[in-house]
């Protein structure tokens, strides 16, 4: 098992349930069956594929735009940067 592979295919079945979740299987899952994956690692996937895609149509729904340093981190692909300590940490 390579990293890559297991990243690929948490991708494939994520873009699955996001686009076309109707259309599931128990099939769909194999893949990462194969890699290991119980019902609970399976679930906890489920959990975490759909509260993203909620989040993000929530921010949709509501018009939420991105603030102008995320903006830039986003189209530059350089990451945000983090000042504080870890009880206080705000992001710059």
């Amino acid at each position: 098992m390579t990293p890559g592979n297991r990243n690929f295919q948490l991708c494939e079945l994520a873009h699955k349930m996001s686009a076309t979740p109707t259309s599931m299987t128990e099939d769909d899952w194999q893949p990462l069956r194969d890699l290991g994956f119980d019902d609970q690692a399976c679930l906890e996937v489920a959990h975490i594929v759909g509260i993203f895609n909620y989040l993000t149509r929530l921010a949709d729904g509501l018009g939420l735009q991105l603030d102008p340093a995320t903006l830039e981190a986003s189209e530059t692909e350089i990451p945000l940067k983090k000042i504080g300590d870890a009880n206080g940490a705000r992001t710059v």
